[in-house]
């Protein structure tokens, strides 16, 4: 059962305010995943503790870069389910994992953190690993 929309809309305005498009359908993920060459960055948010608190902060700040995906996107895991679970179709190779960052280039994926990479870290460390990443594919 999804949390109570008002306890998670201060965490869904964590990307949003800095420039990430919610999918809350399988539409909207098709629409935006489905086809897309250009290099998007996909953040599978998520209630879960210090993980996820850590994961919104240090996806921000792998951002200010010169290097970074083209689209940004992120779907609420626990809260968009159908959303989520057609997300995880495009992540294809890795287990559920939330909270989590995906990164595809020509519609491939190429990068995955899943959430043991996320917790117990400092938002600076996996900020630095998202940044590598970009250097890589983007």
């Amino acid at each position: 059962m999804p949390y109570p929309e008002m306890m998670v809309a201060p965490m869904r305005q964590d990307l949003v305010r800095v420039g990430f498009t919610e999918m809350k359908t399988p539409e909207e993920v098709d629409s935006i995943l489905a086809g897309e060459t250009r290099t998007t960055l996909v953040a599978v948010n998520s209630v879960c503790g210090c993980a996820a608190a850590m994961m919104r902060p240090a996806v921000y700040m792998s951002l200010q870069g010169e290097k970074k995906p083209e689209v940004l996107t992120t779907v609420f895991a626990g809260q968009d389910l159908a959303a989520t679970d057609r997300t995880r179709e495009y992540i294809t190779g890795f287990p559920p994992s939330s909270p989590s960052v995906a990164l595809f280039k020509d519609g491939e994926l190429v990068y995955f953190m899943e959430r043991h990479l996320i917790e117990g870290r400092h938002p600076e460390d996996i900020a630095a690993d998202l940044r590598a990443a970009y250097e890589e594919h983007c």
